[in-house]
């Protein structure tokens, strides 16, 4: 009989002694994909809270986290650098603005280039 120990799941949750219950977690439910044509993605550069260096950030993918790792990937890939997708942002290291905005838009994505 093993327990689901994690507790970072389990922020806010009030314990109880009783012998017989079991917690259970609610899942997130993941957003549903929304076709390319239907995504507006917002491209910009950012150098906050990275000590200097400068990313491209592109933010407002909606769909799962899979879905925006994948696309992060071949992003990244394209460019030739490093970079993350997470909490439905993906940041590639370094100023890749048009390259990002061309990709996103040769693949059906709205794109919104945002500040300089």
């Amino acid at each position: 009989m093993s327990k689901n120990n994690n507790f970072r799941r389990r922020e806010g949750v009030v314990y109880s002694t009783a012998a017989d219950f079991d917690y259970t977690v609610v899942g997130e439910e993941q957003a549903e994909l929304l076709p390319p044509n239907q995504q507006t993605l917002r491209v910009m550069l950012d150098r906050k809270q990275r000590g200097g260096k400068t990313v491209t950030l592109i933010e407002g993918f909606v769909g799962p986290d899979e879905a925006l790792r994948d696309l992060g990937r071949r992003l990244k890939q394209a460019c030739g650098v490093g970079g993350s997708a997470k909490d439905g942002q993906i940041i590639v290291q370094g100023d890749f603005r048009d390259k990002v905005v061309g990709l996103l838009e040769k693949e059906g994505y709205k794109t919104k280039r945002v500040g300089g």
